[in-house]
């Protein structure tokens, strides 16, 4: 033993330990430090170069027989002591609010000071956020939920990189997830996955656990959820229970998330596509024979079995008509009266506008009915942001038809009036009864073409002109 030790030894007695002054070193620190003094007979001064501990606390490592581990001294009596049990239970109902509960211990005869109070309230503030923020795993039995959530990615294909939108839905028991690739994420491609996801399962769950898209619901009012009216039909239609995910917490949908993750994390690296048909070529393949036969992380077992045993419980949707075919969608009619299915638009007579109508899909056409009563029928159409309007529905009709009834002219008719008889005489006469006695020739009337002819220049009947004599002009 080296001679620093001996003196420390000698000089620093066991009397000088309180008793709570206890080691505050790790055993696997406390192990070096007995080695390296007792064995080795390094000096204390180097000891506590090496390990940067105070010279104090080495000798007492040395000194120690056993390792102890640390203990805290117990702390005195506060003024909060006679109030602990009731802070502990009153400090949820206030959120933890020390300004709170200082005030309502001043009322209980407390005496201490506010800062006392923070320090109370700190830790137990602490613990509940800290229990928010865990993450519970939350396991269903067979059949009972899905899960589903969109994910974009960069695709590399054959001539450049493009966005995409990828569908997963997520079995909650099995963890088998079904991959669609869409173009974008609009109600008839969301609500066309689901179908095809359903017929890839053979059935669906009880429930679906969405995040709050507004494909899925328009927000809320009154803590009441605003579900989108075509989703809300379809989910009835097929006979499932939608549910959403608290607001900011994505977490709880985490095993269609983790299916997201997967799908960027396993299928798309080192991969690259010609076209969208060999992606989704790729995508089958990859879901068939990598997905699907994996060790789950979580449940340690391959996805494809256990679905044999979340099969039976599933919904069954063998022989059901799609929803697109058999749904009926709900419109309300827009002040231009129409209504519009799959971004086309088709009118309907005007004075439903702003009430509800009901659209139904049948052989091609679209049976729009108000109240039970058809209103209007079209042919569906094939493209998109397209409109049919039929011209009797809109107002401009029976307005241009009172129009008409007022403002048209009437008809003559072909049928020649019949005129009385009048004796034509020639302007000559006049001038003889004036004194002019020369009596200028008569003139002939000339009938207008027909094209010039009216009513009141029509032709009259041919009489013969007399030359009175001048002895009856002046009588």
């Amino acid at each position: 033993m080296s001679t620093e030790l001996r003196q420390e030894t000698r000089t620093i007695g066991p009397e000088v330990i309180s008793p709570e002054e206890v080691p505050m070193v790790r055993r696997e620190r406390w192990e070096e430090l007995r080695r390296l003094a007792v064995d080795e007979r390094v000096p204390i001064a180097e000891l506590a170069r090496r390990f940067g501990l105070d010279r104090k606390t080495i000798r007492r490592c040395v000194r120690e027989p056993a390792w102890r581990p640390y203990q805290r001294p117990a702390r005195e009596e506060s003024l909060l002591a006679t109030h602990a049990a009731y802070l502990r239970q009153r400090a949820p109902q206030v959120g933890y609010s020390a300004q709170i509960l200082f005030q309502e211990l001043r009322q209980r005869d407390y005496t201490g000071s506010y800062e006392t109070v923070k320090l109370f309230v700190r830790p137990l503030r602490t613990a509940e956020r800290s229990a928010e923020l865990t993450l519970r795993r939350f396991e269903t039995p067979p059949g009972q939920q899905s899960q589903i959530d969109w994910g974009t990615a960069t695709v590399p294909f054959r001539h450049q990189r493009r966005v995409v939108h990828v569908f997963v839905l997520t079995l909650g028991f099995c963890r088998r997830s079904y991959y669609q690739v869409c173009p974008n994420e609009t109600l008839p491609l969301f609500l066309d996955a689901h179908e095809r996801a359903f017929e890839h399962f053979g059935g669906h769950t009880r429930e679906h656990l969405y995040d709050r898209p507004r494909t899925v619901c328009l927000g809320t009012t009154d803590g009441r959820i605003i579900w989108n009216a075509t989703f809300k039909a379809f989910a009835e239609y097929w006979s499932f229970e939608p549910r959403l995910c608290q607001p900011y917490r994505a977490q709880t949908k985490g095993k269609v998330e983790s299916g997201v993750k997967y799908f960027k994390g396993n299928f798309l690296p080192g991969r690259s596509f010609r076209d969208d048909v060999d992606l989704d070529e790729q995508l089958t393949e990859w879901s068939a024979t990598i997905a699907d036969r994996r060790i789950h992380g979580t449940t340690h077992e391959r996805p494809i079995d256990r679905f044999t045993q979340e099969r039976t419980h599933l919904l069954s949707t063998s022989h059901h008509p799609s929803f697109r075919l058999e749904a009926r969608l709900t419109r309300t009619v827009a002040e231009d009266y129409l209504v519009s299915v799959d971004t086309n638009r088709y009118s309907v007579p005007f004075t439903l506008i702003g009430q509800s109508v009901e659209v139904v899909r049948r052989a091609g056409q679209l049976l729009i009915l108000h109240r039970g009563v058809l209103v209007a029928e079209h042919a569906e159409l094939q493209g998109r942001h397209q409109l049919r309007i039929v011209p009797e529905h809109g107002p401009g009709a029976s307005a241009r038809t009172a129009r008409r009834v007022h403002s048209t002219r009437p008809v003559w008719s072909t049928a020649r009036p019949v005129l009385p008889d009048v004796e034509i005489r020639d302007l000559g006469l006049y001038d003889a009864l004036t004194g002019n006695t020369q009596i200028a020739a008569p003139r002939a009337i000339v009938d207008p073409e027909p094209s010039e002819r009216s009513p009141f220049n029509a032709p009259r009947p041919e009489l013969p002109i007399l030359a009175p004599s001048l002895a009856e002009v002046r009588s």
